[in-house]
């Protein structure tokens, strides 16, 4: 056992230009966190790796009358002296960076279980009339998840919306975190926003990244969740995105690196569009080399394998592989590893842009500058995630 003492982290203002510069972040309503990737050991110390996950317990002590949630269920509550303790547990193994403590103004709205589940979104108070109808979307979301890749693996889930500019939503485990941003500009653009963050609850929070540069595990399988849910599996709509996408495949692989090899190691190139679209691209060729059993089969012995553990791409493409009966060793390869696209099974027509000769070499920032992606392929600078 451990014990370290005299540790402060201070909450700071989220400064939308720089993702990284307010991990514990103060709102006008209370403070909250947002740790992704590694930065959960300035708020507290801790191996701050996602592959060393740890159920956690909290015990957090604020003036009676201050709301308090965190990750799991809430196990305490006590007031004496005109101060509170709460208490919770997230039992199931967590990553450090999918630590979340909302403290401050805040209202939980209650809605009961769904499927057996603890839905519980927190808001700031003076914003729930307009937030509670919004949010109320999660009980169709959770039956579209579930439909897809099975139960959902923790007790409780929820939204954790505050009144600041974060420019991103962050799957805090089983309490979402978002920029109010989401909610208001246009005023539908948060629903696959939501499916998006809900699939990482499978995805990067029950079965975490072994390494960073597996990231696309997360992304990619989430991407493919919000795409389902945008436009529906096997519609033209669907077809004729994941088509606009591969179009993009050489450009992505030259500029961002492989799909599951990003180039460097800070924040914006590990979370780069081809992590997001590529990932949800090798998805979609997987499921049109297996066919859509067998990719359903897939995905749900990859979430119930590796519940509660952290699982590399390796072991993704040893899974697909043995669930599939085929050996999709050098097929996945290709998708993840290698520097051209592949051929798209069941669309030989389909092609990807020529990468210009000048643009070789060039910074990753600037290279992306040139993409010039339209707005739907653009994910940081549309104020996605």
């Amino acid at each position: 056992m451990i014990t370290v003492a005299d540790f402060m982290a201070t909450p700071a203002p989220p400064d939308p230009r720089v993702f990284d510069a307010s991990p514990f972040f103060v709102t006008p309503d209370g403070s909250g966190w947002a740790l992704q990737s590694n930065m959960a050991h300035r708020v507290f110390p801790c191996n701050d790796h996602p592959s060393n996950k740890a159920p956690f317990s909290f015990r957090i002590d604020v003036p009676e009358g201050t709301t308090v949630v965190a990750n799991g269920v809430r196990t305490g509550v006590h007031t004496t002296h005109g101060r509170t303790i709460y208490r919770f547990e997230q039992r199931e193994p967590m990553a450090t960076e999918l630590a979340q403590v909302a403290v401050g103004a805040f209202t939980v709205i209650e809605r009961g279980r769904h499927n057996g589940v603890i839905l519980r979104d927190v808001v700031p108070t003076r914003l729930v009339a307009d937030l509670e109808p919004k949010l109320a979307a999660v009980s169709d979301q959770l039956d579209f998840m579930e439909n897809l890749v099975g139960d959902y693996p923790f007790p409780t889930y929820g939204s954790f919306v505050v009144d600041a500019e974060l420019h991103f939503a962050l799957e805090t485990q089983t309490l979402t975190v978002y920029d109010g941003g989401f909610f208001t500009d246009p005023p539908t653009s948060f629903l696959p926003v939501m499916v998006h963050e809900l699939a990482h609850q499978w995805f990067g929070d029950s079965v975490a990244p072994a390494r960073w540069s597996d990231v696309w595990l997360n992304e990619g399988h989430a991407s493919w969740s919000e795409f389902s849910s945008r436009f529906g599996l096997d519609s033209d709509a669907f077809t004729s995105f994941m088509k606009q996408i591969y179009s993009f495949g050489d450009l992505f692989r030259v500029f961002l690196g492989p799909v599951a090899q990003p180039p460097a190691g800070d924040l914006l190139t590990v979370f780069n569009n081809n992590v997001y679209l590529g990932g949800g691209l090798t998805l979609y060729a997987l499921r049109q080399q297996v066919g859509d059993p067998t990719f359903r089969a897939i995905e749900r012995a990859w979430v119930t394998t590796f519940r509660g553990r952290s699982a590399s791409t390796e072991d993704f493409i040893a899974l697909a592989s043995r669930v599939s009966g085929q050996d999709l060793t050098a097929f996945l390869r290709d998708w993840l590893f290698g520097t051209t696209t592949p051929a798209m099974p069941g669309h030989p027509d389909w092609t990807v842009t020529p990468v210009p000769p000048p643009m070789f070499g060039q910074p990753v920032a600037a290279a992306a500058a040139a993409l010039a992606l339209p707005p739907e392929l653009d994910l940081w600078h549309s104020r996605r995630y």
